[in-house]
């Protein structure tokens, strides 16, 4: 028995359906295949990530220690939006390692070595300053003891330090990590901290600093 047209084209149909879905399997397969690997533990952008996070760690507890120890409005308000930044920002690379199933904390290796540089500069670490910029501990404990004018003063300066070394470390991301999402958050660090940077030098100036 021969089919009528209505029967041809309802079998077309299914043909071409078929033929539609076995396709649309076959790329979603292909998508999965080609899938960009997650970065390894050796890598600039794991290693940014991790370096970065105890970079931040620093400037978040700077900052509330000096909204502790003054009252003027500019520098507390300067301080709580570092601190909430900073936070932000590293709560954001730690969930990056946690995605990417690499450890936090890798041992053995030294922090800015995805830079090719290694502890702290020639000097290596010093007093607790693991990497460019960070305050060393006897300079957190200047800042925990001092008040008022003296407070502003060591913390503006503290951190103007820890914002150079934080844009050195970033435009090396920038230059160095592959994942797109960590090199913009990187490109953001440099221009908010190199602008921040100027605000701190004018507010130094208005201390006579």
């Amino acid at each position: 028995m021969r089919p009528n047209r209505t029967q041809g084209a309802a079998i077309a149909a299914v043909a071409l359906a078929v033929l539609f879905a076995g396709g649309a399997v076959t790329v979603a397969s292909a998508d999965r295949d080609e899938a960009p690997a997650v970065p390894v533990s050796a890598s600039a952008d794991a290693g940014f990530a991790r370096d970065m996070a105890v970079h931040h760690q620093q400037a978040v507890e700077m900052s509330f220690v000096v909204r502790d120890r003054t009252k003027d409005e500019a520098v507390r308000r300067l301080a709580y939006d570092i601190a909430n930044t900073q936070a932000n920002q590293r709560g954001m690379m730690l969930g990056w390692l946690d995605l990417w199933g690499l450890p936090k904390n890798e041992s053995g290796v030294e922090p800015m070595t995805w830079m090719g540089m290694g502890g702290s500069g020639d000097a290596g670490p010093r007093d607790g300053a693991l990497m460019p910029g960070m305050a060393t501990k006897t300079q957190i404990e200047e800042l925990r003891k001092a008040g008022g004018r003296e407070a502003e003063v060591l913390y503006l300066k503290l951190m103007t330090e820890h914002h150079r070394g934080g844009v050195h470390m970033a435009e090396g991301c920038v230059r160095k990590c592959t994942v797109g999402v960590e090199r913009s958050l990187a490109q953001g660090m440099v221009d908010a901290q190199k602008s921040e940077m100027l605000l701190m030098a004018d507010m130094l100036k208005e201390r006579g600093a």
